[in-house]
């Protein structure tokens, strides 16, 4: 398999849009999320992402409405904004055995860290992880389009993540981002034990002199 090392944007856009073909679970309550971490705590690798509501005015300032956390074959949206951070939730980021994977994971758990204490344990970084095979691109979007050739809609970025119910398109993109971490990771794992890859190197565009 061949990777680049970077990626362009107008590469991206011609690409077909992921979907994810899971199932959904909008977790509203403190007793489904109860259950969601059972489910989950089966599990030895999950993907994690977060959202919060955009801030469009000077001082507005939110916290962190949405926890996904993807299996292969499912993603969980805890709506925090609703009931917060439960132990059992708090738990499964501390479990040293269940691995989480996600990107930018350092902002993600700052923003949690407004709504509980707790020390994320056995997670995983894909901003530094992909740098091991050479990648120079750090954005989910652009990973994935390397590694699988499809694009991450960004579209419901700033939607309103604490409305009274999140819509599908929502549901779709949050689920997409932390399940997409998942793929991201096994795949990496998958040709960092086989070595059947090449990194392509990709010359930079040389910017034409101002007049």
């Amino acid at each position: 398999m061949v990777i680049k090392d970077r990626i362009s944007k107008e590469e991206v856009n011609e690409m077909p849009k992921v979907v994810f073909e899971g199932q959904m679970f909008v977790v509203d309550t403190p007793e489904q999320a109860d259950f969601a971490v059972r489910y989950l705590s089966q599990f030895d690798l999950l993907g994690i992402d977060s959202e919060t509501r955009p801030a469009f005015k000077r001082g507005e300032i939110h916290k962190v409405a949405l926890l996904q956390i993807a299996t292969y074959e499912r993603c969980y949206m805890f709506r925090l904004n609703k009931f917060g951070m439960t132990l059992p939730l708090i738990n499964l980021l501390e479990n040293p055995h269940i691995v989480k994977v996600g990107l930018s994971l350092k902002d993600d758990f700052m923003m949690l860290h407004q709504r509980a204490d707790f020390e994320p344990r056995g997670v995983i970084e894909l901003q530094t992880y992909v740098t091991q095979f050479g990648i120079k691109d750090l954005s989910l979007q652009k990973i994935y389009a390397n590694l699988f050739g499809q694009k991450i809609s960004k579209a419901q970025r700033l939607s309103n993540w604490e409305a009274d119910e999140l819509t599908i398109p929502q549901q779709q993109y949050a689920s997409i981002d932390a399940w997409a971490c998942i793929q991201i990771y096994r795949k990496l794992e998958e040709l960092r034990k086989s070595g059947d890859y090449e990194i392509q190197i990709v010359e930079e565009p040389i910017d034409e002199p101002t007049q």
